[in-house]
């Protein structure tokens, strides 16, 4: 459940970050065909994932026969990829109605499940964001409305703006063993206002995989590299010898760690080809002892 809506989502989410970039639509087939099978529902897309070539791959799986009832489709609004930069976060009425719609037709649906503001946007005032959440309900063109990568005092004020019948549901943050910063006031903020909170990038890039022990070899993401330091490298050997103890991958055992904090509807991982997300879906299958759980949340303090 997404906070204290109705809303049900998986406890595993499927990010389609990198599609259109290092997944090619044949994979990106293979992969939510997958992770329907494997029983997730929750999609989460952008119109900024891969300068909107994800929504467009994502688009065109869902043409080929996707049951689209099973699915539990996330997308986001107010910002323009391809717009100079310091005018490209645009959360204005205009905006937002423009960028829904073309959401609507790239994916070919009539509506989403969860449709969120995606940035603060300092220009336009929280009431006018609340109003234009609103009119998506109203219409039919989403299902419920969230935010993504707020603070904790703009999520209250947005929430407070909307109606009560109709209300900000889900607040989608980064949130893994390597970025911690949520639990100060955004979850007990998200608690108090029953928001559900989607945990975004809780492998951090990869690091989390322990791919990098050794260092970033040449051609990583360059997103790698904003997690990498002494705390990366503590976390990621402490990770590794539970996992090695348990039987399972580092990026196992890191996901199965966000998934079960408190708070938490669902974890949005991102993955590049269909094996990497079925290691990653077995963590359905995996009950994280205390103890590990404890030790791994000392030591990423």
């Amino acid at each position: 459940m997404v906070g204290v809506s109705g809303l049900r989502v998986s406890e595993i989410g499927l990010g389609t970050n990198t599609w259109g970039g290092a997944t090619g639509a044949a994979e990106a087939t293979t992969m939510l065909a997958r992770f329907v099978d494997a029983g997730g529902s929750l999609v989460d897309c952008s119109p900024a994932y891969a300068g909107g070539r994800a929504e467009r791959i994502l688009g065109q799986v869902l043409s080929g026969g996707v049951d689209r009832s099973e699915l539990v489709i996330s997308s986001a609004s107010g910002v323009s990829p391809h717009s100079p930069i310091g005018s490209r976060v645009d959360c204005s009425r205009r905006r937002l109605m423009m960028q829904l719609d073309a959401t609507l037709a790239e994916l070919g649906t009539d509506h989403l499940d969860l449709w969120s503001v995606g940035y603060w946007d300092e220009k336009t005032p929280p009431a006018e964001v609340a109003e234009t959440l609103d009119w998506a309900v109203r219409t039919g063109r989403t299902r419920y409305v969230g935010l993504r990568g707020y603070a904790a005092w703009q999520l209250a004020v947005t929430s407070a703006a909307a109606p009560s019948t109709r209300p900000v549901v889900a607040t989608q943050n980064e949130y893994s063993l390597l970025v911690r910063e949520v639990e100060e006031e955004l979850l007990p903020a998200a608690r108090h206002l029953g928001v559900g909170v989607l945990a975004a990038a809780p492998l951090a890039q990869g690091v989390l995989t322990g791919r990098y022990r050794s260092g970033l070899p040449t051609g990583a993401r360059t997103e790698a590299h904003t997690y990498l330091g002494t705390k990366a490298h503590t976390v990621v050997e402490a990770l590794s010898t539970a996992a090695d103890g348990l039987g399972l991958s580092p990026a196992s055992v890191a996901l199965a760690w966000t998934r079960d904090r408190a708070g938490v509807s669902s974890a949005v991982v991102g993955a590049s080809t269909a094996d990497q997300l079925a290691e990653l879906l077995s963590v359905s299958h995996v009950t994280l002892p205390r103890a590990i759980g404890k030790a791994l949340d000392d030591v990423s303090r």
